[in-house]
């Protein structure tokens, strides 16, 4: 409870005990029994009285949220050239005071029967530029210019939200709808669509007096046929993705399958490079071998004898040689017996 109301609380309860005594005094006088000193002590009250009511009518509080506009039958042009700011302030009796919230104030326009300012649907229906039908769904967050709330008074009193912000907000907003497509305002384009709607209602708020704080694009609503066709259209372009999904499926399937192949013909190919150069490694170790061989025998020409004889077996002491051999190699001396040659 802030100060004047106070004030007004107890000149209230001044007047009723002031009542109180004055009835006392003319109950006591009836029977003959005065009250000592009751008519002075009911005019100290009526005098109390008095002063807190003109106290109470003078004196006014404030919220730090609210400026007042004092109209003034004392002055020539009905008011106060200056707006009251927040705390306690002095009137004088007979003045008024008109209360202006600074606070911020929220105006919503909604298609949903109960979210808006106004009951049932208070969405704004407006064409776009291809002539599609939309419904557009908005909150408009405002407040009061400290510095204008004479202007504002003056002009609107407390018609602004009604008759300046509805309405402005309403033929702004139709105003950018038409401007654009009915896929740039709900795609591509609706940062730039919203930019331009704030830019707007900030300039023709401010003139008269009010402060745009922000505005929320809620909701875009599309006709019935409109709707239903954005609807087959999205549904054949997620088939059309689907089947761009298989084929391109299909092609990886087909790419590993060929990966896969190439592999193997890498790994054949790699195992007969493999094949052929072990068999050239071997080929040129077996020739080197017989390189050595030959240097050998032609160093020792008894060498192939030795080793024709270490593979014969080492039981074999006399060896028989048909008559017609074409070659007869001399055996070395056993010691054991002679070499025959048969007729």
């Amino acid at each position: 409870m802030d100060i004047s109301s106070f004030i007004k609380g107890l000149s209230s309860l001044a007047w009723l005990a002031t009542i109180g005594l004055i009835v006392l005094a003319v109950v006591r006088a009836s029977r003959a029994k005065p009250i000592k000193g009751g008519a002075t002590l009911v005019l100290v009250m009526a005098a109390l009285s008095i002063l807190l009511t003109v106290l109470g009518l003078g004196l006014v509080f404030l919220q730090p949220e609210e400026r007042g506009i004092v109209i003034s039958p004392y002055i020539s042009q009905g008011y106060r050239t200056e707006a009251l700011g927040a705390g306690l302030h002095w009137i004088i009796p007979g003045e008024t005071v008109k209360r202006y919230t600074i606070s911020n104030q929220t105006y919503t326009m909604s298609i949903a029967t109960t979210e808006g300012s106004i009951y049932g649907d208070d969405s704004i229906a407006a064409r776009t530029a291809d002539g599609q039908e939309i419904y557009v769904d908005a909150s408009v967050i405002f407040a009061i210019n400290p510095d204008s709330v004479i202007d504002v008074h003056i002009t609107w009193q407390g018609r602004y939200i009604d008759e300046l912000v509805r309405p402005q907000a309403r033929g702004i907003i139709r105003d950018a709808v038409s401007q654009y497509g009915v896929e740039e305002v709900v795609s591509t384009k609706r940062f730039e669509f919203t930019q331009y709607i704030i830019e707007a209602l900030t300039t023709k708020l401010q003139d008269d007096g009010l402060i745009l704080v922000d505005f929320v694009l809620r909701n875009i609503t599309f006709s019935p046929e409109y709707a239903n066709s954005v609807e087959q259209k999205q549904i054949a372009e997620q088939q059309a993705l689907q089947a761009q999904f298989v084929v391109e499926q299909k092609r990886q399937e087909a790419e590993q399958a060929r990966q896969v192949a190439q592999g193997q013909a890498d790994a054949v190919v790699i195992a007969a490079e493999g094949q052929a150069e072990a068999r050239l490694i071997q080929a040129e170790a077996e020739a080197k071998a017989l390189e050595l061989i030959a240097a050998a025998i032609r160093s020792n020409p008894d060498l192939l004898t030795y080793l024709y004889i270490e593979k014969l077996s080492p039981n074999v002491e006399v060896m028989f040689l048909p008559s017609d051999a074409p070659f007869i190699f001399p055996l070395p001396d056993t010691g054991l017996g002679t070499e025959t040659e048969l007729p």
